[in-house]
């Protein structure tokens, strides 16, 4: 260790005697405290940039390799809708598959039912480089076969034998653990052992973009309003954006104390994570499982419309009205899970890793906090998060559907955001949300005339507010495709049926709670998804040549 000496340091100075790196763990922490890039993401981002700028300089057909400083940060933003999300999310990486795209993206970043899609991606090491129509064909046999048998009675006992052993380990079992059983029965045919950290392998040597799901922690007695803290799970890290604190993926769950793990639990399986990423869908769930004497009646009510917009949901002003009441079914079809099922509803719990630390006596005013701090509790440390002893994650839907948050972080440098819009409302609420807190984001304007009959895609380069990313936004229409099976294509008359997808009609297969579709419909879905990236080649190829030129302007 080093020496210094007292009285060779000057009076009224302020000298820096050492400095810690924040992208790594300090020695006696078990977290990792800073606004800095962990170093496994660093090096990711180093390997990354050199197959980016391989793809970019043959998509654009430049005659020069790219340099490290005129190679932009391409970021791929997907929205939540369930099945609906889930599906469209293959079409447009299929899209971008096609124009050679997806090897041009850094950051992939999802919510509520586009996590379903991401996190079997990323179970293959590989996925970006492979033709995606044997996970678009694997997707369609969960998305169209029968769902009953999610409430068979040997799947009942699964759930209990489950939930019993997640118990036993240490974890908070509640009703989303369940429903994240069901997302593992909707999703696969049997058992996924599948965990946040194994993603590991998919990243390390920069062959996919990486992956970043995104939560909400929040309070009792506080609508998502006037409490919440954006949270990130990628496969190095989960953590807060506000506090700048970070733990292993694997450690996720565990116990914590003044930063050092003090009981290391097993790490959760992937689908519990994704129960709870998409919770927003246990409100339908909740409401008729009460309901319901048998599993039969229970999916004949669930699966009838409640709610059309994810992200505008009909939720209580205030959350806690719905999870101050303990999880007690009222028929016989989930007697045998009653004893496991202890905590309130559609919030998961969670150990708190920050449990024990203090906020620094100046932490308003630092930048990155402030960035956040968009809760009417920022000013009273005492009510903020590392008081609890539990943290409580909802989906980002309970507030905003939109998974963008993580890409705003300074430190990642994102110059790009293509936006998959697959909800049924707009995204004004975002450009809003991002305004209030004085985030640097693009100012999304769509005439009148749009609004009624929006297109297939939209730029929004960002030019007004400096330090903002650009913005292609993609909205979920069913546009040119009714007329075209492809670009430049017209569909001949006994073409015609297979363009008429129906997305916004009372009738649509494709409502945000739908849990299954035809062939038919899936098909159709995942085609227009995929035409709508390929029909705007044009635009996207522009935005990426405005992007290389503007890093090469900041660069003069």
């Amino acid at each position: 260790p080093s020496h210094v000496n007292l009285n060779s340091l000057p009076v009224g100075e302020k000298i820096t005697v050492a400095e810690v790196s924040a992208s790594s763990y300090p020695g006696d922490l078990d977290m990792r405290l800073g606004f800095d890039l962990c170093w496994e993401e660093q090096d990711f981002l180093k390997k990354r940039k050199k197959l980016v700028a391989s793809a970019l300089k043959n998509v654009l057909h430049l005659e020069q390799d790219l340099q490290d400083y005129e190679t932009p940060v391409i970021a791929i933003m997907t929205t939540g809708g369930g099945m609906r999300s889930l599906t469209t999310t293959y079409g447009s990486l299929s899209g971008l598959k096609k124009l050679n795209l997806l090897d041009c993206a850094t950051y992939l970043t999802g919510l509520s039912g586009t996590t379903w899609t991401m996190a079997n991606l990323y179970q293959d090491a590989d996925w970006s480089q492979k033709d995606l129509d044997e996970k678009i064909n694997e997707a369609q046999k969960h998305a169209t076969k029968c769902k009953l048998g999610s409430f068979s009675l040997e799947r009942l006992k699964y759930y209990k034998q489950q939930l019993s052993q997640r118990k036993t380990e240490g974890h908070r079992t509640s009703f989303i653990d369940l429903w994240g059983l069901i997302v593992e029965y909707l999703l696969h045919d049997g058992k996924d052992n599948h965990k946040l950290s194994d993603q590991q392998e998919a990243v390390n040597q920069g062959q996919n973009p990486l992956p970043i799901y995104t939560a909400l922690n929040v309070k009792d007695n506080y609508s998502t309003w006037d409490f919440k803290e954006w949270m990130e799970f990628t496969p190095y890290e989960v953590g807060f954006l506000k506090y700048g604190a970070f733990i292993r993926s694997e450690d996720f769950g565990s116990e914590f104390f003044m930063g050092r793990l003090m009981n290391k639990l097993p790490e959760s399986r992937i689908c519990y994570l994704e129960g709870m990423w998409s919770s927003i869908f246990s409100l339908n769930l909740i409401y008729n499982w009460n309901l319901s004497h048998s599993s039969e009646d229970f999916w004949h009510r669930w699966t009838q419309d409640r709610v059309d917009c994810i992200e505008e949901p009909i939720l209580p002003t205030r959350p806690h009205e719905l999870k101050t009441h303990l999880f007690k079914p009222a028929g016989p079809l989930s007697q045998a899970l009653r004893g496991v099922m202890t905590e309130r509803l559609t919030v998961a719990r969670y150990h708190n890793f920050l449990k024990g630390l203090q906020m620094h006596n100046d932490y308003l005013n630092n930048d990155n906090f402030c960035r956040w701090k968009d809760t009417v509790l920022g000013d009273s440390p005492n009510q903020l998060t590392e008081t609890e002893a539990y943290l409580s994650l909802v989906d980002t839907g309970f507030f905003i559907n939109t998974s963008t948050p993580p890409l705003l972080r300074p430190q990642r440098k994102v110059d790009v955001i293509l936006h998959l819009n697959y909800s049924a409302g707009s995204q004004i609420l975002s450009c809003k949300y991002y305004s209030e807190l004085g985030i640097p984001f693009p100012k999304i304007e769509v005439s009148e005339e749009d609004r009624k009959n929006l297109k297939e895609c939209y730029l929004f380069d960002g030019a007004e507010t400096p330090g903002a990313p650009i913005l292609l936004f993609f909205p979920l229409v069913n546009d040119t495709f009714q007329n075209y099976k492809a670009p430049g294509v017209k569909r001949s008359d006994s073409e015609m049926e297979e363009g008429k997808v129906d997305l916004t009609s009372s009738s649509s297969p494709y409502s945000t709670y739908s849990v299954r579709y035809t062939e038919k419909d899936y098909d159709q879905l995942v085609k227009l998804c995929e035409y709508n990236i390929l029909n705007n080649e044009n635009l996207i190829m522009k935005t990426l040549s405005m992007a290389v030129e503007r890093k090469r302007q900041h660069k003069k």
